[in-house]
């Protein structure tokens, strides 16, 4: 199970660099560090595992929701890399698992087991309740804090309108059309209906600018019957 658990961490991480959406590269992370956790916990290293998986579980929403209120790509709209300067990337993480896999293999562990009636948990929650209760604390409010002024940030309704207004998103390839939703324009609605202005009648139908292209219809029909009205 721990195998599993770390192969799948692995895999997690991959998937962070091979998304094209941010957010997703956000929950990527977040499953990473999640099973990290549960391995954590099967190696009996309880409170370690359980504090990874609810401490990055709060900062990987927080940065999910800045992708979304910042980002020019959150969604994956238009494809883009994760990846940069690969080749320093790939030399940069070789060392560093060989380095630490190194020190792990050669390193003259403690071998001190904790007698089992050691209340290990029990010490460190007092440890935190007590001296350092007001650094969590600070920190908690904190990121409750960062992320409600994410969210106020991120809506699309703001003190004095719209936030979109006038905005337009992305296209899939460079300089061309946008995808998704386009905001409408003032004469948007106007110009939609001019547009079956011209399929719906003839010349003098579509004059109107598409305001009444039935009615234009009509009074050509009337015209060519001899209606001098």
């Amino acid at each position: 199970m721990i195998l599993a658990l770390v192969l799948f961490a692995v895999w997690s991480g991959w998937r962070v660099f091979v998304v094209d959406s941010m957010v997703r590269a956000s929950f990527s992370l977040l499953a990473s560090f999640v099973a990290v956790g549960g391995a954590g916990v099967l190696m009996s290293a309880s409170y370690i595992g359980v504090a990874t998986v609810f401490m990055m579980a709060v900062e990987m929403m927080v940065m999910a929701i800045f992708m979304v209120a910042f980002m020019m790509n959150p969604a994956g709209l238009n494809p883009m890399s994760m990846v940069h300067q690969n080749r320093l990337s790939m030399a940069a993480g070789a060392l560093a698992f060989l380095g630490l896999s190194a020190a792990v293999l050669t390193a003259d562990l403690p071998d001190r087991p904790v007698p089992p009636e050691t209340r290990v948990v029990f010490d460190l929650g007092l440890e935190l309740l007590g001296p350092s209760m007001l650094i969590f604390e600070t920190a908690g409010v904190t990121l409750l804090a960062t992320m409600v002024g994410a969210v106020v940030l991120s809506s699309q309704q703001g003190r004095f309108g719209s936030a979109d207004e006038g905005s337009r998103p992305p296209g899939l390839t460079e300089n061309g059309e946008p995808a998704g939703r386009v905001p409408d324009e003032s004469g948007g609605h106007h110009m939609h209906h001019g547009g079956h202005g011209d399929h719906g009648g003839d010349v003098d139908g579509a004059s109107d600018h598409g305001q009444g292209h039935d009615h234009g219809g009509h009074h050509h029909g009337h015209a060519a019957k001899g209606d001098p009205s």
